[in-house]
């Protein structure tokens, strides 16, 4: 079935292919769109001391050498994962609902390194994956798992950017990409309907090494927020993913090293995100923790980051101002191991 969606702003209006079900595979080049060159994506990280990042396989096995077996580890019961939550949302409801999210930084060393162990001990009811590096051959059999409809979409360049959706809810409709030809060869969103929501992950364009992709990067945040408004106007909008910006000062350990030095720390990105807040939705962590400091979500592999905590808060959940009333808590999953990365999980009432 094909259908035609209409954008504002620089995009332009073209046919995209409805996903045909679970467990489905969409290929970026199978949505109709003008193949560009891509530019490799870094995030290089400004320390006390300078140092460039190391060259990351496309399957993840040189970070798994490097991040050593600290970053192997996966709690081993639900207890030591905390992961629920006694917060209620403001009507004073229960949560009933749950998403996850995850960069995975390479779905296959990932899954080598029991990541799919989170499922068991959270259980969310959705959980969305972003950097999966996967084409559709390269993906584990073991993420088909019984419960779970699973939908996965891969950039044209091989062991690059991709996004992932595991929901046990079938979701009433799934789409690829924003509509945007320029856009939409790297396989950076999905979205899948539900009843009372939309569901975006994403995957962010890096400003690159040196923000040779900065001018790209603005683009990016004007068309992603106009695809996003236009989903409000239908029914609220969930966003998750890493975003790939650390909006204020408070959300990455060194902030005045990596302003407009560093790529998720310009005043472009930042006011990007500032205009998407000022649209109609909410950065769900920060509107229960405003002053929380030291809480982050992305630690470089080098000089032992992690350990010191010496982070960026990269990866969030956004949602619109209409489901203010139904969240209960968004938190940060900084026990769980496995990526650069660790999850973060909203609580919703629905």
């Amino acid at each position: 079935m094909l259908h035609t969606l209409w954008l504002h702003g620089s995009c332009e209006c073209f046919e995209r292919k409805k996903a045909p079900g679970p467990g489905v595979f969409f290929p970026a080049g199978s949505v109709r769109f003008i193949a560009t060159t891509s530019t490799e994506e870094n995030r290089t990280i400004r320390m006390p001391k300078k140092r460039k990042a190391d060259d990351e396989a496309s399957d993840g096995s040189k970070q798994a050498k490097t991040e050593g077996t600290e970053a192997n580890k996966m709690p081993d019961d639900a207890n030591t994962l905390d992961p629920n939550t006694d917060k209620k949302s403001a009507s004073g409801e229960k949560w009933n609902f749950k998403i996850s999210s995850w960069n995975v930084n390479g779905l296959r060393a990932w899954e080598k390194k029991d990541g799919l162990k989170y499922l068991t001990l959270d259980g969310p009811d959705i959980l969305c994956l972003q950097e999966t590096k996967c084409d559709e051959k390269s993906i584990p059999g073991s993420c088909t798992i019984d419960g779970y409809h699973n939908y996965w979409y891969a950039a044209e360049q091989a062991g690059y950017a991709g996004t992932g959706i595991m929901s046990k809810v079938k979701p009433l409709n799934v789409t690829y990409g924003i509509g945007c030809e320029q856009h939409d060869k790297e396989g950076r969103v999905i979205t899948a309907e539900y009843d009372k929501f939309y569901l975006v992950t994403s995957y962010v364009p890096n400003a690159g090494k040196k923000l040779v992709r900065l001018a790209y990067r603005e683009e990016w945040d004007k068309d992603f927020r106009n695809y996003l408004v236009d989903l409000d106007k239908k029914k609220p909008v969930i966003l998750c993913g890493d975003l790939n910006v650390a909006h204020n000062e408070i959300d990455l350990a060194n902030p005045k090293s990596n302003r407009n030095k560093t790529a998720g720390f310009t005043d472009q990105e930042r006011q990007g995100f500032t205009d998407l807040l000022a649209a109609g939705f909410i950065d769900s962590y920060r509107h229960f923790y405003p002053q929380k400091t030291a809480e982050y979500s992305f630690w470089t592999y080098m000089m032992n980051a992690r350990a010191k905590n010496t982070g960026w808060r990269l990866d969030y959940f956004v949602v619109s101002e209409k489901l203010k009333p139904n969240i209960c808590d968004s938190v940060i999953r900084t026990k769980v191991y496995g990526s650069d990365h660790c999850p973060v999980t909203l609580f919703l009432t629905m």
